[in-house]
């Protein structure tokens, strides 16, 4: 997952998208040309995670998916969040996030539920074609 990650210039990946079906997520941001405005979100390897909502505020913001390539949608999040689980040694994680941080956690653990980001957009006129929606600009997805 890792090298997978690494190798695409990712801020997360779940194991589900990769083929393995345990409930594994990895996220970071450190200096990420493809995310050059988003705040650093330390390297995490989180197991079994569980995701409380910190708050009813939501923030809808654009999502693209090495799922769903070329693509890109407006999706409402939980703007703060805390999470917990094990990391891969099998120690106790219990953060507290708002803003992409919260974002990024939320987006990797709905793939261990099946959801993908399209689910989540509540008007499907902000989902689109990346080449159509950012006509001149260079997007990667997420």
């Amino acid at each position: 997952m890792h090298d997978t990650m690494r190798a695409l210039n990712g801020a997360g990946l779940a194991a589900p998208q990769i083929g393995v079906g345990l409930q594994v997520v990895m996220f970071e941001v450190d200096a990420n040309p493809r995310y050059p405005e988003a705040e650093a979100v330390p390297y995490t390897v989180l197991v079994n995670p569980f995701l409380t909502p910190l708050s009813d505020a939501m923030e809808a913001a654009w999502e693209g998916c090495l799922s769903v390539p070329g693509m890109r949608g407006l999706v409402p999040r939980h703007v703060a969040l805390r999470y917990q689980g094990f990391d891969a040694g099998g120690r106790p994680i219990d953060r507290s996030v708002s803003g992409f941080h919260a974002r990024v956690v939320q987006h990797e653990v709905d793939h261990l539920h099946g959801i993908l980001y399209p689910m989540r957009i509540r008007d499907l006129r902000a989902f689109g074609f990346t080449d159509t929606l950012f006509p001149g600009q260079t997007l990667q997805d997420d």
